[in-house]
Parts: structure tokens; sequence; C-alpha cells
């Protein structure tokens, strides 16, 4: 496990640098802000997360140990591989990234390359409670204001995964009938998340759904 490079930048592209270490180039792919910051010539550190494949062993750099952490949690959603990952990274800072997880906002998601509605949805659905923002501890203007709005945000949510916006609010207001705790926290992901368990309590509950679960 590569934890970080140190060493002389000797090339940077569009989305790779290579850094010299003690006449080894090793090539590591990076958000254009990264690369940015890279000068021919001049000494760079960067944290690494290494993607292991059969035919391959790929570095992927990053200016700061948060933003590595967030890239390794944004891997473990199904469907997410190392580059897209990085594309988002590329879109929003690591709190940006943290926040639209934590409060359940698929849109934010959907503005970067490559993800449509439905993986925004399976992004925020599976991120729920894996990232957090810092200094949550303690309730802010902002914060109070996403608790009064997390029903739009879970209706949303839900709408991209395939059910109606009627179907969806109706769901909701059921789920947390049982459930008034969540309601008085207001955390989008984990209302979302009640919503679907209930709805998985009853099959019949599922044929509420428009489509299929594709």
């Amino acid at each position: 496990m590569i934890s970080f490079l140190r060493g002389t930048v000797a090339h940077v592209g569009l989305s790779t640098a290579v850094i010299d270490l003690n006449g080894a180039g090793m090539s590591v792919y990076a958000t254009p802000q990264t690369l940015s910051h890279l000068k021919v010539g001049t000494e760079a550190k960067l944290f690494t997360s290494m993607i292991v494949r059969e035919d391959s062993l790929t570095l992927f750099g990053f200016a700061d140990d948060d933003e590595r952490e967030v890239f390794d949690v944004l891997l473990s959603v199904s469907g997410v591989g190392p580059r897209l990952a990085l594309a988002v990274l590329a879109v929003h800072e690591p709190e940006a990234i943290r926040v639209a997880a934590h409060t359940g906002d698929g849109k934010a998601f959907t503005k970067v390359p490559g993800i449509g509605p439905k993986v925004a949805g399976r992004i925020v659905l599976e991120l729920a409670g894996k990232l957090v923002p810092h200094g949550t501890g303690t309730a802010s203007a902002p914060e109070t204001a996403i608790k009064a709005e997390w029903k739009p945000q879970v209706v949303a949510a839900m709408t991209s995964l395939g059910w109606s916006e009627k179907d969806a609010t109706g769901s909701i207001d059921k789920a947390m009938a049982d459930s008034p705790e969540l309601v008085d926290a207001g955390n989008v992901a984990q209302i979302l998340r009640a919503t679907l368990r209930w709805l998985g309590q009853d099959g019949a509950r599922a044929g509420n759904r428009v489509g299929s679960r594709g």
C-alpha cells in the first residue's frame, strides 16, 4: 500500500502527473485542481490510493488526506469506480460531498458528468451514515434550514430511484409515523433509508413503485 508520494514533479498532463522518486517515475491520476498546483521541477507531496486489478496497478493522487478519504468511501458505492469517484472530486470539494451525502442531496451528484438521477440516488442511499460533514456536533443556522427542508429532498431521492412523487410522499408520511425521532433529527439520509426499509417490510408495498428497479 502506497500512502503518499514525495518527489520532484517530472510531468503534468491533463489527467495525470509523473513524480520522480530518486530516478523512478510514478504516474498518478488526479483532479484538475490538484494537477494545477503541481509545477515541473518542484518538489510535491501527494496522498495516494492504489487500485489493484488483475492487469494493472493504478495510483490516484490527492492534495490532502480528506480528499483521499472521500475518494475511498465513494468507491464503496456499487457501480462507482475510481474514475467516476475522481470525477466527483473534480466537481465538488470534499466537504461539499460530505454535506450532499449527509443531507441526501442527489442533485449535487448529478452535476458530475456520467452521473444520472438513478446513480445519484444510489450514491445518496449507500453513503448514508458513511460521510458526515465536519463540525456537525452543534446545530447551526444552515443545519436548521436543512432540517426544515428534509421532506422535499427525501421525495426527490425516492423519485430518482423510481417511485412517483405521490407514492413517495405517502410512504414517507407512513414510515415517519413509526419513527418520530427521525423527523425531529431531520437527517435526510436516515429518513430515506427508514422509508425504503418500511416499504420493504411488505412485498405489496413495493408494487407501488413506478417502473422496474433497474
